[in-house]
């Protein structure tokens, strides 16, 4: 998601929640993003994983930008939309975890415990380095448009 604002563009991002990314900020920010269900088309699975990880609805057309694989292998097929909303309503689906590790106690974690908007200079610095394509394709498009 992407929004203009004083005649910047601001995108947002999510933080991954649990324990392990607790203490991590810069490089570990991502978009909105997950796994396709089987048959699922890539433009579905987006508006789902972004209503699980924020509780909001995408409304309106999505542009499709071009997939990008990560150093873990995983590809990610994103897409912009413009739009707002307030980084502190964001409500994500949870996922169980053993911790602390070895002790057999599951926890429940937020998939996401965080949101907020940035500029593309501040979410290059804080998204995970195999997303920042994402962010160039971004403001060439928009560019491209004005």
């Amino acid at each position: 998601m992407f929004r203009r604002r004083n005649a910047s563009l601001e995108v947002l991002l999510v933080h991954p929640g649990g324990p392990f990314w607790q203490r991590k900020d810069d490089g570990a920010w991502s978009i909105p993003k997950g796994e396709f269900l089987e048959g699922e088309a890539a433009d579905a699975a987006a508006r789902r994983e972004f209503a699980e990880e924020t509780g909001c609805a995408l409304r309106g057309e999505l542009l499709p930008l071009t997939p990008v694989k990560q150093p873990s292998g995983k590809v990610v097929h994103p897409f912009a939309i413009e739009g707002d909303l307030d980084p502190a309503s964001i409500r994500s689906n949870t996922f169980a975890l053993e911790w602390p590790p070895r002790s057999g106690i599951m926890r429940e974690f937020p998939e996401v415990d965080r949101a907020g908007w940035f500029t593309i200079v501040d979410a290059r610095r804080k998204l995970i380095a195999g997303q920042r394509p994402i962010l160039d394709e971004l403001e060439g498009v928009l560019n491209a448009k004005t």
